[in-house]
């Protein structure tokens, strides 16, 4: 078994209304079972997601549902949060690269939604049966650096289920749920990058992973709050305990000189 990972070229730059689907299909042959790893912010620029934002902060701000966690540092604040899309990230997913000075894009507003559209596309013009994963970067607690994930998908089956089953020694698998969606994102990350004005890439050798376009898309990755052990990030924790000591203190009364 194995895979292949390609990035695609020549695509050139992308503006609100192109058809992203036609582009790719221009640029590169697409098979049976393909899955085509598409960059979030040319999806953006595509449907327009690009604003106006002399202030990328106050963009943020408008993008931003709650705020997990926030640190000052030398140059400004850096800011967790869940955006509108469900994402917790770093900035809400605003980004200020690659796009023109003054302005910001913005993540599309319904991820899953874009990704069927793009495979629709796709397979439209190619007859092919393929499948679409709509790519972001972000960092992840307790470790360093970045990498892509899934933020979008479309006739990809996300999880690999493999509870059920059993392990090599025969073992009963209980939890063991990889998240596919995420680990092709990252292989394709590998062959695109900030830097090299590849947005696209195509990973071939995983059609068992390809389906419908009714699959469960990316936004079933995002773990339910009611099951998340860290749903509290250090700001609400501090504010949560806060609030808590003080309605303490209230219903104490107020102190004695004694106190």
């Amino acid at each position: 078994m194995g895979y292949s990972v390609e990035g695609v070229e020549g695509l050139g730059e992308i503006q609100p209304g192109s058809d992203l689907a036609a582009i790719i299909c221009g640029a590169v042959p697409l098979w049976e079972g393909d899955i085509v790893v598409v960059t979030s912010k040319i999806v953006s620029k595509s449907e327009g997601r690009v604003v106006a934002a002399s202030d990328r902060e106050q963009a943020i701000t408008d993008e931003t549902v709650r705020v997990v966690a926030s640190r000052e540092h030398p140059g400004g604040v850096t800011r967790i949060v869940e955006n509108r899309q469900g994402i917790v990230a770093a900035a809400a997913g605003v980004d200020a690269s690659n796009t023109r000075e003054g302005t910001v894009l913005l993540l599309p507003v319904d991820p899953d939604a874009s990704a069927r559209a793009l495979a629709l596309g796709l397979r439209t013009l190619t007859g092919e049966r393929v499948g679409v994963i709509i790519s972001d970067t972000v960092g992840r607690p307790w470790r360093e650096g970045q990498t892509d994930i899934a933020i979008g998908a479309a006739g990809v089956h996300v999880f690999e289920d493999l509870r059920g089953t059993v392990d090599a020694s025969g073992k009963p698998l209980v939890v063991t749920m990889p998240c596919v969606a995420d680990e092709i994102a990252a292989a394709a990350e590998l062959v695109k990058g900030k830097a090299t004005g590849i947005p696209v890439a195509v990973v071939r050798g995983l059609g068992r992973f390809v389906g419908d376009l009714d699959l469960p898309g990316a936004r079933s990755i995002q773990r339910p709050a009611e099951r998340d052990l860290f749903r509290q990030g250090a700001d609400e924790a501090y504010d949560e305990g806060y609030r808590a000591g003080f309605d303490e203190a209230q219903a104490e009364g107020p102190l004695s000189p004694n106190d």
